[in-house]
């Protein structure tokens, strides 16, 4: 098995998805609680496996694009069906997974094989039935969203209203309608005239679980910047600006390492921020951009 890249819980809880680096997605479904012990949490088991992504290879730059899965979103359940995103370094997908356990048979213009029946043979006419049959899980890719961006895709996040998300690479932010694939909108983009002047990159971006207008993304130098999107169409500027200051006696040659921001997750609230930067975890309070409210060593 190849080394895991990304987890990621569906919204109940009830499914785990799993991306490698060899482009597979795992998905571990929970087992019920047993009867001999109502108090423990069900173990998950593999319910179904897909190859996502293969490696491609960029004619025009000369590069190779590998195969492994950066990130996995997935999307609210809307019916039977369970959706998610999954995305390498370019190219992001949207997978259908469903579920079969009836099978048709007896149709009046076909054997048993699915073969068509010679039409002269046909001499009465039966209702066809639905018989019960071992569970199937077939995983469709209903949609590629591609040629979105220019660097390396760090993350994906579907919004609150359930037909926008958006991507994020090092200096780019894109907003995606979940039924186009073939262009998207920009709403972040901090890559300088000059590319020397780049002090800092985005590494992380999120939206908010309740208001469908905020989200928040990270840069490499460890600041969080909230975003409106009732502001401008281009959400350079921020509406609000998470730093801690620094201390200049603890400065040194790696402080800007290990301040990045790894990742970042809102509250099922909305209220507080969580990031994980190299030495800690973060939780911040929306209203109170100055410092976090708790620091956790890790």
């Amino acid at each position: 098995a190849d080394i895991i890249s990304t987890v990621e819980f569906n919204h109940t809880g009830e499914l785990l998805a799993t991306g490698d680096k060899g482009g597979r997605v795992v998905i571990f479904q929970r087992e019920p609680e047993s009867k001999n012990e109502p108090y423990s949490q069900g173990e998950y088991n593999v319910y179904s496996t897909f190859q996502s992504h293969e490696p491609e290879f960029d004619y025009l730059k000369s590069l190779e694009i590998e195969e492994k899965i950066n990130k996995i979103k997935w999307l609210p359940q809307q019916n039977a069906a369970h959706s998610l995103l999954s995305t390498n370094d370019k190219t992001i997908k949207l997978w259908k997974i469903t579920e079969r356990d009836k099978r048709p048979e007896g149709y009046n213009l076909k054997d048993e094989e699915g073969k068509l029946k010679d039409l002269s043979t046909v001499t009465s006419l039966q209702v066809p039935v639905l018989k019960p049959m071992d569970l199937m899980v077939e995983v469709t890719p209903r949609r590629i969203f591609a040629n979105g961006h220019t660097y390396h895709v760090n993350s994906i996040s579907v919004n609150s209203d359930c037909e926008t998300y958006m991507s994020a690479d090092d200096l780019r932010i894109n907003l995606w309608h979940l039924a186009i694939t073939d262009r998207s909108f920009n709403i972040v983009d901090i890559k300088p005239a000059n590319m020397e002047d780049l002090t800092e990159v985005i590494t992380a971006s999120e939206f908010h679980p309740h208001h469908c207008n905020l989200f928040v993304y990270s840069s490499s130098k460890g600041s969080l910047r909230l975003c409106d999107m009732r502001a401008s169409a281009l959400c350079d500027k921020h509406s609000k600006l998470y730093e801690e200051p620094e201390d200049p006696s603890n400065r040194s040659f790696f402080s800007e390492i290990i301040s990045s921001v790894s990742d970042v997750k809102f509250s099922h609230s909305g209220r507080y921020m969580l990031t994980r930067d190299y030495l800690t975890v973060k939780v911040w309070d929306l209203n109170m951009e100055t410092k976090p409210v708790e620091t956790y060593q890790v």
